[in-house]
């Protein structure tokens, strides 16, 4: 049985755009695009995931809304369960700690990036609802 990875995704929304963050070159999944997170650790709720996360790989502090999506994809390394939330920045600015680059887009140029695939069906509903904020 493949490994199975938890993690959470942060859709961090800033007047109607939204942070998009692209893995570093020496991460698995190098230069695909994702919303920036990362894994839950235990004991941890999913927000309690994020908001650490965040402020760990951000330099952030967000606010966490409603769930966005679950996925569950298959990698050559694991099954990553991946669920992502609506966000909204209380302090700080992204700051790259551990992502090649950072872009603020709006809904209609997401599919411009090259997504790592987990991030994909999230982006699908995002397209197809308004924006909490």
């Amino acid at each position: 049985m493949k490994k199975q990875i938890y993690v959470v995704g942060a859709v961090i929304v800033q007047d109607g755009r939204i942070l998009c963050a692209q893995r570093g070159a020496n991460q698995s999944l190098a230069m695909k695009w994702e919303f920036p997170g990362g894994k839950i650790e235990a004991g941890e709720t999913p927000q309690e995931a994020l908001r650490r996360e965040i402020l760990e790989e951000m330099n952030c502090t967000v606010e966490i809304g409603e769930q966005v999506e679950y996925t569950a994809y298959e990698y050559d390394f694991g099954v990553v369960h991946l669920t992502t939330f609506y966000c909204k920045l209380l302090s700080g600015a992204p700051t790259l700690t551990e992502h090649a680059s950072i872009e603020w887009l709006h809904v209609s140029e997401l599919n411009s990036l090259d997504w790592a695939p987990a991030d994909i069906p999230a982006i699908a509903k995002i397209m197809n609802q308004p924006l909490p904020f």
